[in-house]
């Protein structure tokens, strides 16, 4: 006589369940690690981005204050305005200066911090240009923060704190061409990184 009594599932032993959990952790932690390193990636790009973007502004700031100060002596001699302008730009002899002398890398350490929504003067009271120490030991230039209108000051006061650091170095080539460096420098995930950007200037003649 045939047994008809209904099958039992077979149950699953403990090693065919600990492969299956294998197999799915596995399954899902290799997308979780790309998306995991996607977002890593995404993150350093916009920093180096940044980072850019501000080495620039610094170059383009230094152009601004040497030209500025052959504007300034154009309106007072023009047949002067190339020699007094480039000798208030590169040593701040005048009553009204443009110097950047102070952020010569000639001296040792020394550079700038910038923050353009300061005045235009080589003081170093709330001023766009301020002397500091680039280097380590005794560090005294200090990192930028963002304000509620996205820019960028060395102001603390209601800002957010931002992990870059923007120095700006000059140094004499010749009596009538100033090289400038503008570095920005981060650290992101334990890793310290910069960017600079270098310019060549010269007297307007």
């Amino acid at each position: 006589m045939k047994n008809t009594a209904p099958l039992t599932p077979r149950a699953f032993t403990l090693v065919e369940t600990l492969v299956a959990i294998t197999i799915l952790t596995l399954a899902v932690a290799g997308p979780l690690f790309t998306a995991s390193r996607a977002i890593v990636a995404a993150q350093g790009a916009r920093y180096q981005l940044i980072a850019s973007h501000l080495a620039q502004e610094g170059i383009e700031y230094v152009r601004v204050m040497r030209d500025d100060a052959y504007l300034y002596h154009y309106g007072l001699n023009p047949l002067t305005a190339s020699t007094e302008g480039w000798n208030d730009f590169t040593n701040g002899n005048s009553l009204i200066n443009w110097s950047i002398n102070q952020c010569s890398k000639n001296s040792i350490n020394k550079a700038c911090t910038l923050d353009p929504s300061e005045l235009m003067c080589t003081a170093n009271n709330n001023c766009s240009l301020k002397s500091c120490k680039a280097d380590p030991p005794g560090n005294t230039c200090q990192p930028l923060y963002l304000t509620p209108l996205n820019t960028y000051t060395q102001r603390d006061s209601g800002n957010v704190l931002t992990p870059f650091t923007r120095t700006i170095q000059a140094g004499d080539i010749s009596p009538t061409e100033e090289i400038a460096t503008s570095t920005v420098s981060w650290s992101f995930h334990g890793t310290d990184y910069s960017v600079s950007i270098t310019d060549h200037l010269t007297s307007w003649q």
